[in-house]
């Protein structure tokens, strides 16, 4: 990788190679450019740096910690450790870009925050940035998310913040999005979209991912004073891929370091049964930014599965396409089945319930330990499964000895 690769990629235009950009209606182009002008001004200003490694302290939580997860290594073989953003105050990374998201608004005067959310983590970590700087909060959420993630939805609400039911297609993130980018156009000037992932149009990949670096730089460190020596291998799930960007931005010049990103393959590779885009896919522009996409014959977004709401997304983050061919990271996918197992093996083994989204890295990383066991492998455990624990006892529970 080039030595300056954070400031080779993205380019001025945002693009990563082929992938990104910004293709957006004319009355968004002027507004989007003063968001990109404001955070290269803004975000590198010592006010702003020292007021968001403050939150990232006192208020956050952070540093998260790596944990060596000895009973699993134990079984599977390998030396399997744990970046805990599950950890991270609201219970995953997103709060990690919401803040900065939500401070960036702050600075440039603005009332409100919009956006889509799928498992409902985005949503919550935005409504608690929302209501840390006194701000308005809009959340756009697929019913079949609603009805799925309840428990998100809940404190979405205890926090302040208005959850707008979406109605439209498959009603899960897709179609949130599009709710969300809607809502934004209606009134730019006093709102300020604050995007879920490393998607959408320029400047948001790069934002969430400089935003998200701090876990990358914080493993990369903790697994060094731990062992002595760098992970050979580092795993992390992605649909849109912002948990897996800020991990892989701290080994990305590290060329021992192997780099896996986890997608979902869903029930089976029939088209609206899974959402490996990587597998599957093929360049395409969705949401005002190109990258591999899952879609028909005519380039529309093809419908999109996966037992984890946050990872059923068609597209994927333009700077994961560009990783892609280069083949920096290498992409492959985990089932249903198999991200549920692990579901249960981390709970049972280490007493951690995960995200179903965070339950398929750690499915992919039992599979590297029984490969080779002589290699360590660590794992953006990305969030918590407070969320999911309904919807996996109710549907799964008595497969593994529940009810």
């Amino acid at each position: 990788m080039p030595e300056n690769y954070f400031k080779k990629f993205p380019d001025k235009e945002g693009f990563y190679k082929e992938y990104g950009g910004a293709f957006l209606p004319p009355a968004l182009e002027t507004e989007m450019r003063k968001i990109t002008d404001a955070y290269y001004a803004i975000s590198k200003s010592h006010n702003f740096i020292s007021e968001l490694r403050s939150i990232r302290k006192h208020y956050q939580g952070r540093p998260t910690p790596v944990y060596y997860c000895n009973r699993l290594s134990e079984k599977y073989g390998g030396r399997i450790y744990l970046k805990r953003e599950d950890l991270n105050h609201s219970g995953a990374h997103k709060l990690n870009h919401c803040m900065g998201e939500a401070l960036l608004a702050k600075y440039l005067g603005k009332k409100k925050l919009i956006a889509e959310t799928g498992a409902g983590q985005h949503g919550v970590a935005l409504a608690t940035a929302a209501a840390y700087f006194g701000l308005e909060c809009e959340i756009h959420m697929g019913e079949v998310d609603i009805a799925k993630e309840h428990p998100n939805v809940v404190r979405m609400d205890i926090l302040g913040a208005k959850v707008v039911p979406v109605s439209k297609g498959l009603k899960t993130l897709k179609e949130a999005v599009d709710s969300a980018f809607e809502a934004y156009v209606k009134d730019p000037v006093n709102s300020i979209y604050c995007i879920g992932s490393v998607v959408g149009p320029h400047p948001f990949p790069m934002m969430v991912r400089d935003f998200q670096h701090v876990v990358g730089i914080e493993a990369r460190e903790q697994f060094q004073e731990m062992t002595g020596e760098l992970p050979d291998s580092v795993v992390a799930c992605v649909g849109g891929g912002s948990n897996a960007m800020g991990m892989f931005s701290g080994f990305m010049n590290d060329e021992e370091v192997d780099l896996f990103g986890v997608e979902p393959g869903g029930r089976s590779m029939k088209t609206g049964d899974h959402a490996a885009t990587m597998v599957q896919g093929k360049p395409g522009i969705i949401h005002g930014f190109k990258c591999y996409l899952l879609q028909d014959e005519e380039g529309n977004p093809s419908p999109v599965y996966s037992v984890a709401s946050g990872l059923d997304y068609p597209g994927v983050g333009p700077e994961h396409s560009m990783l892609r061919d280069m083949k920096r990271v290498n992409y492959d996918m985990v089932n249903d089945k198999e991200a549920i197992d692990a579901f249960f093996e981390l709970s049972r083994f280490e007493g951690i319930i995960p995200a179903l989204e965070s339950a398929h890295a750690v499915a992919y990383a039992f599979k590297l330990a029984q490969k080779d066991p002589r290699k360590s492998v660590l794992v953006n455990l990305s969030g918590r499964g407070d969320k999911d624990i309904d919807f996996v006892v109710e549907n799964y529970g008595k497969d593994y000895g529940l009810g």
